[in-house]
């Protein structure tokens, strides 16, 4: 541990806080032979006196990692601690999910496979936080390097959702081996903006430390000749330097020059018999099982042991109870470099002939494929490679299954009669591998796969070419992009009504559907794209066949969704009892349906919040959360309905639950369709808080996506201008508001009642701001069109509501809405609807109060800006109180108990809080004051925002120039 105190002390410091209840992870980084695992070693062993450590190691398999691989090793390595029965009841609702990873705990299930994944996700979380509640749990993965990306996402989830729990994550990597594009890169710089993941960089030992090391292993302080010899060579790398000192201990020769020699040097010194199992073990990896390796070595047990015994004197391997393994990779790899090459293609191949026949529950196939690719054997390597796919799809390691189904293509074209080895045709496996990308999340790769499967499809094949182009359809969908509509007719009309037959399975199958289920499940899939893009018209005669083609063909889970895309739509152009009939008839077939549950569950709330209904809308969301929470998915299909409940509560008045739904959707890295709609509420909260600088950045970032997800959904198209209006609005920048309402004015623009009101309202505010600040809309007719719109959707139950503020924000004679008259009008009906959203109060007590100012009508302008102030205060809008403030100055108005100013005296600001305003006054970022505070940015940031809501602020600036005025 020379050289490594502090490291070894942060990680008790890590650990410490762990011990409390907080769960935490450390990344141990570093070049090759620095020392991590050394620390990680000396760490457990301290902490095993306190916690249950739990130790995994990824594989290498060149460019494939093998799937779930240390996760395996981890959960192996509880389930001999505790028993399966216990690990199985620690996993809750989910744990039959872990049959996936450890196949001998029990059947697997048979879910989809989104869900599947998320529910091994979730399952693997639960069982860890449940474990430690009984004891602290160490969990140690090393050379992450080398890990497949199913156990990269695995790790991403768990660090992102432990929130409760005495755990503690420590993963180690090899730095240099991390180029650009690898796939643990954005895993790393995502565990660099957390706050609950502690980075430590191994650097290499100092000239003083070095002779520390060396004066250790000798036992007397060096020659200083000898000494600077070792320095140079070893550059301050401590394996190294152990390298050269056992060398130089136990050889009159010279010191080996190259890192090759060096790391030959101990090996070469071995007898023929140990040499030899040494390049044998070097064709396995860094780790071999003394099972295998006996079924592999050719001679008698005696020998294996005798040869065995003489490498691990030779501190090159090192042994435990079930496996040997090289002391250090780096030795490894050089000895396995050194192999001839008729020696690699013999020991590779005995390695994948052994893995073959003890292979039994254990799922090894991406080490077998492995194996016959490095042996040369194509032929081999073709079938092994296509049941790796099989199994990295089994364990939803998605990733590794696009990455062995690309293989597999590559080598196609290499094997004889490929169609009869694989028993699919090429076009099965193109769709497949694009279906593995698509649930990696490789968007882009998965359409470029199934463009050239469509390619090699023949159209004659009708019913296999029709789910081609559904599931190109579903791609397109899935990452926001145009294009699935003409794609669903296309294939409809290669499945006309009455076809027979069945399609083969292609990427997004469960199972071979029959025509039948195969045109209801494109008409469903029509249907709800058609609702998307407010064609509703369409959307319902196309639900209503998939109805009557997913009854006759007894599908119980299409005819769910179907009836619900058509209860939903019906209900969007008014037919509000038949609409809810069809959702109630969604509710009943999904009975035993997950999925298609969930689906009503997302549509059903969703009316609701259209409607005005936010409590019952809350409601049916969170009885889904719930039934996810029993499922074991709450925290992966279950974010679904939780972005579905944040408008109602926000509506509702209930921001911070809103909030807390927000940032554990966010934290799981939901798709970019439901990003969108998280950033879009997130927005609106900071917004109306105040937080415009905030708002507005998010704004930048998001817009991109939003405006092209909003040419494919119209719920994107009109409510993301509506809240990005607002917030220009709030900044003051009108000519930009007006440019968001270009979706309105559009002449081919469809209003959809429940978005287009809110979305009305906000135009005729941004219109009168603009006539305001003496500009004008290029459209002279602007106002009668706006008119004209709001008329179309009066049918609308919340028509009444937004129609009177509508009629507000363009009252009085130059259309600025200042009629003080009007306003009490909409004052009034937001008083009385129970649709009235939480800020809509306080806002239109605020406007009351601006028009009665305009007005002269002093005393009534104090009283209606008073209780704006109140409801704000409440809310915690605080960009209503900040309009309110700026009114009463500029009216010169004395609002008695409403200060003008929230204060002008810094001290009720605490002291971290002071600590960032004296930073502020300097001019710095957020993050030149985390640097200098050691705080993240995005801690700084909430010290600002903070501080600006305190001192009542409209700026950094502004703050600065108060806290000086007062001091």
């Amino acid at each position: 541990m020379i050289g490594r105190e502090s490291e070894l002390a942060q990680l008790h410091a890590v650990f410490d806080q762990v011990l409390t209840g907080r769960p935490q992870g450390v990344v141990i980084s570093g070049e090759a032979g620095i020392g991590k695992t050394r620390l990680i070693e000396e760490f457990l062993g301290l902490a095993s006196a306190d916690a249950l450590v739990l130790t995994g190691q990824s594989v290498d398999l060149g460019a494939v990692g093998a799937p779930y691989s240390p996760i395996q090793s981890v959960l192996r390595g509880l389930v001999a601690e505790l028993g399966p029965e216990a690990v199985l009841e620690a996993s809750g609702p989910g744990a039959e999910a872990l049959t996936a990873l450890l196949p001998e705990l029990g059947a697997q299930g048979t879910d989809p496979a989104g869900a599947a994944l998320n529910r091994l996700h979730d399952t693997v979380t639960t069982l860890f936080e449940s474990v430690s509640r009984r004891t602290p749990l160490v969990i140690a993965i090393e050379d992450l390097h080398w890990a497949d990306e199913g156990t990269l996402d695995l790790l991403r989830f768990l660090l992102r959702v432990l929130g409760r729990g005495r755990i503690l994550v420590v993963l180690s990597f090899r730095s240099e081996d991390v180029a650009r594009g690898h796939p643990l890169r954005s895993l790393l710089s995502e565990l660099d903006r957390s706050r609950s993941v502690t980075r430590v960089e191994l650097v290499r030992l100092t000239k003083e430390e070095v002779r520390r090391q060396v004066a250790a292993i000798l036992g007397s302080e060096p020659d200083d000749e000898a000494f600077d010899s070792v320095y140079a060579r070893s550059e301050g790398v401590p394996f190294f330097v152990e390298e050269l000192i056992g060398f130089g201990s136990t050889s009159e020769g010279e010191l080996p020059w190259t890192l090759r020699e060096l790391l030959l040097a101990r090996y070469e010194r071995l007898s023929d018999e140990s040499q030899q199992l040494l390049r044998l073990i070097s064709a396995g990896g860094v780790r071999v099982d003394h099972d295998l390796l006996s079924a592999l070595f050719p001679g008698e047990p005696e020998q294996l042991d005798a040869a065995a015994r003489e490498a691990v004197l030779a501190n090159i391997l090192v042994a435990d109870e079930r496996s040997y393994a090289f002391r250090h990779a780096l030795v490894r790899e050089a000895i396995h470099t050194d192999l001839l090459p008729g020696e690699r293609t013999r020991f590779h191949t005995r390695f994948a002939e052994v893995l073959e026949a003890l292979s039994g529950d254990r799922r090894v196939a991406a080490e077998i494929s492995y194996h016959w690719l490095a042996a040369h054997d194509t032929q081999r390597a073709f079938p092994a490679t296509l049941d790796a796919m099989t199994e990295a799809r089994v364990t939803h390691a998605y990733g590794t299954a696009a990455q062995m189904g690309e293989r597999a293509l590559e080598l196609w074209d290499q094997v004889p009669d490929a169609e009869e080895v694989a028993g699919r045709q090429k076009i099965d496996l193109l769709a497949q591998t694009a279906s593995a990308l698509r649930n990696a999340g490789e968007g882009e790769r998965s359409l470029a796969m199934i463009n050239v499967a469509l390619e090699e499809s023949p159209r004659s094949e009708t019913l296999r070419y029709a789910r081609l182009l559904r599931d190109k359809a579903l791609y397109l969908g899935n990452i926001g992009k145009p294009g699935s509509i003409p794609l669903l007719r296309e294939a409809l009309e290669l499945v006309p009504p009455g076809a027979t037959g069945m399609a083969g399975t292609t990427g997004l199958a469960r199972a071979p559907m029959s025509a039948g289920e195969l045109r209801s499940a494109l008409l469903t899939a029509l249907a709800g794209r058609l609702m998307l893009a407010a064609r509703m018209d369409e959307a319902i005669e196309t639900a209503r066949e998939a109805l009557r083609e997913a009854t006759d063909a007894g599908s119980d889970r299409h005819a769910s969704i179907a009836s619900n895309i058509l209860g939903t739509t019906e209900i969007n152009v008014g037919r509000f009892e038949e609409g809810r009939a069809h959702l109630d008839e969604a509710l009943a077939l999904s009975q035993n349906e997950t999925s298609a549950r969930l689906r009503y569950r997302v549509n059903a709330s969703d009316s609701e919040y259209l409607l005005g209904h936010y409590a019952e809308a809350v409601s049916i969301a969170e009885l889904g959360i719930q039934r996810a929470r029993e499922l074991g998915v709450e925290r992966s299909s279950g974010i679904i309905l939780k972005s579905n409940a944040v408008d109602p509560l926000i509506a509702l008045g209930q921001w911070e639950r809103a909030d807390q739904y927000i940032d554990s959707a966010v934290r799981l890295l939901p798709s970019p369709t439901f990003n969108a709609y998280l950033n879009r509420a997130r927005m609106f909260l900071l917004t109306w808080r105040g937080e415009t600088d905030a708002a507005y950045r998010l704004y930048r970032s998001a817009r991109g996506h939003a405006r092209e997800l909003g040419e494919s959904e119209m719920q994107v198209r009109l409510s993301f201008p509506r809240v990005a209006a607002e917030l220009h609005l709030a900044r003051g920048a009108v000519t930009e508001a007006w440019a968001e309402m270009d979706v309105l004015l559009d002449d081919g623009h469809t209003p959809v009642a429940g978005y287009e009101l809110p979305l009305l309202a906000t135009a005729a505010r941004t219109l009168a701001a603009l006539r305001s600040a003496g500009g004008s809309p290029e459209e002279e007719d602007a106002e009668d069109r706006l008119r004209a719109l709001i008329k179309r959707v009066d049918w609308w139950p919340t028509a009444p509501l937004w129609s009177t503020i509508f009629d507000a924000e363009l009252s009085g004679s130059r259309g600025v809405g200042d009629d003080p008259a009007a306003w009490q009008r909409a004052a009034a009906v937001v008083a009385a609807d129970p649709a009235a959203q939480a800020h809509l109060p306080s806002y239109t007590a605020l406007r009351l109060g601006q028009a009665l100012v305009e007005a002269g009508e002093r005393h009534e302008a104090v009283a209606a800006l008073r209780e704006a102030v109140r409801g704000a205060e409440l809310l915690g809008a605080d960009l209503v109180r900040r309009t309110v403030v700026g009114v009463a100055e500029r009216a010169g108005l004395t609002l008695d108990d409403v200060p003008i100013r929230r204060t002008t005296n810094a001290t009720e600001l605490t002291l971290r809080e002071r600590q960032v305003l004296d930073l502020l006054g300097q001019g710095l970022t957020n993050r030149q004051i985390g640097e200098r505070l050691f705080i993240s940015a995005k801690t700084a940031s909430v010290h600002v925002s903070a501080i600006l809501r305190k001192l009542g602020a409209s700026s950094r600036t502004e703050a600065a120039f108060l806290a000086r005025e007062s001091a």
